[in-house]
């Protein structure tokens, strides 16, 4: 059976394959003899390493040396950039009429739109794709139809300094009482940041969106247009002002000026009490000696409705006409074995089912637990619209006013839903 059996459009499919155990059966199939022999494939991709010492380009350059070796003849050019640089490079790229085959970035929507990018379908084996987290792979759809492939995943939790907790005979927050209560003692005890709420241009937009679905709501309403200023978003942020800010709870940065790479950091130092976080984290606190606990976000009276997820993509361009040698090299960077790898050396989690599963099970990665347990009911950024770039750059620089001396939360927040419905209507 060659590889053009297989890609097909599997919408309504996968599922009733999975069911009937035949998934086995179809990933055995190979190549055609029709496949050329002879490729070179480009790929650009993020860097997930904080130092030289565990870039990505190590990771790459090992699994593409593991694909050659088995496939003679295809040669892979991975380019590695700091996330600073890599969307604007891709961006570049296809504008020159240079794209690459193939582009693992922030996002995808924009290529989708345009028709520049291969349908899923047409690229991975239907076991490959049968293998996604679901709700990873639904959010990698425009109109229903598979563009963006997920290639790292992270949910968030409440992170607390278990330390400063014990110390003030404090447990962890189950609701937003609890938690400006708590935050509250630890001010009294002479916490410096007894909650860190960044809410500063770096990753504001991450932030806002953990507390409006703690608060109920989202970026978007039922119908999935943008809804910033829903009666329960700015209750969210009325709340955060007077409750939390007003009250000198959130440290002596202004959210709006406060970043989270620096709120991480002072939680390293034991000078915050309560943030949220993503797995790396983890790892920084430990090496800092940080005693720390995690629970989910807390909401308005109880667990908040959804925790956040986010998810970075890959994606394929059709400009080379390579898609049946990328679908192949993308099989195989798909494989358990090699998502594992991924997950384990930068702390994130694995969007596949298999990659999850073994994760789970194994002892030595149970302090991931609480955030694999989190991903099936994850909400992610509302990134199938090409116009959340936008919306999220608004977003960064104009949420921390919401939460200032004399602001009206209500103006911020419809502020930013006029410019969302702009940006949105004309996509």
């Amino acid at each position: 059976m060659g590889k053009s059996t297989v890609r097909r459009r599997v919408t309504g499919f996968i599922s009733m394959v999975s069911a009937m155990g035949v998934t086995a059966a179809l990933g055995g199939c190979s190549a055609d003899s029709s496949t050329p022999q002879n490729a070179t494939l480009r790929l650009v991709a993020a860097d997930y390493g904080n130092s030289e010492a565990n870039s990505s380009q190590k990771y790459w350059d090992k699994l593409v040396k593991e694909y050659e070796k088995k496939n003679p003849g295809i040669e892979v050019d991975v380019s590695v950039y700091s996330w600073n640089e890599v969307d604007a490079k891709v961006k570049q790229m296809v504008a020159d009429g240079e794209a690459p085959d193939m582009a693992q970035i922030g996002a995808y929507a924009d290529y989708a739109a345009k028709g520049q990018l291969y349908e899923v379908d047409e690229l991975l084996s239907i076991p490959v794709q049968a293998d996604f987290v679901p709700r990873l792979a639904e959010a990698g759809e425009v109109g229903l139809v598979p563009y963006g492939m997920p290639f790292a995943a992270s949910t968030r939790l409440l992170f607390y300094n278990k330390e400063l907790f014990d110390e003030a005979g404090l447990t962890p927050p189950r609701s937003w009482d609890e938690l400006a209560d708590a935050a509250q003692t630890l001010k009294s005890r002479g916490v410096e940041t007894p909650y860190a709420l960044p809410l500063g241009p770096e990753e504001a937009q991450a932030e806002t969106m953990m507390w409006l679905l703690s608060g109920g709501d989202g970026y978007t309403g039922t119908v999935g247009s943008y809804g910033i200023d829903s009666d329960q978003n700015i209750a969210t942020f009325n709340w955060l002002k007077n409750d939390l800010v007003g009250k000198g709870l959130t440290g002596p940065t202004p959210p709006g000026k406060l970043n989270r790479a620096d709120a991480f950091e002072a939680f390293t130092r034991g000078e915050v009490g309560m943030l949220n976080g993503h797995p790396s984290l983890m790892q920084a606190a430990d090496k800092k000696g940080v005693e720390y606990g995690m629970v989910p976000m807390p909401g308005v009276d109880g667990r908040a409705r959804a925790t956040m997820g986010v998810a970075d993509w890959m994606m394929a361009f059709k400009e080379n006409g390579n898609g049946e040698e990328i679908g192949e090299f993308l099989d195989f960077v798909y494989s358990e074995k090699n998502v594992l790898e991924f997950s384990h050396e930068y702390n994130l989690l694995p969007v596949t089912m298999s990659a999850s599963d073994a994760m789970a099970e194994d002892k030595n990665d149970k302090d991931l637990d609480p955030f694999l347990s989190e991903l099936e009911n994850a909400e992610l950024y509302p990134v199938a619209k090409t116009s959340w770039a936008q919306v999220s750059a608004d977003i960064k620089q104009q949420i921390g006013k919401a939460v200032g001396p004399n602001a009206r939360p209500a103006a911020v927040l419809g502020s930013l839903q006029r410019s969302a419905f702009t940006a949105e209507t004309s996509e």
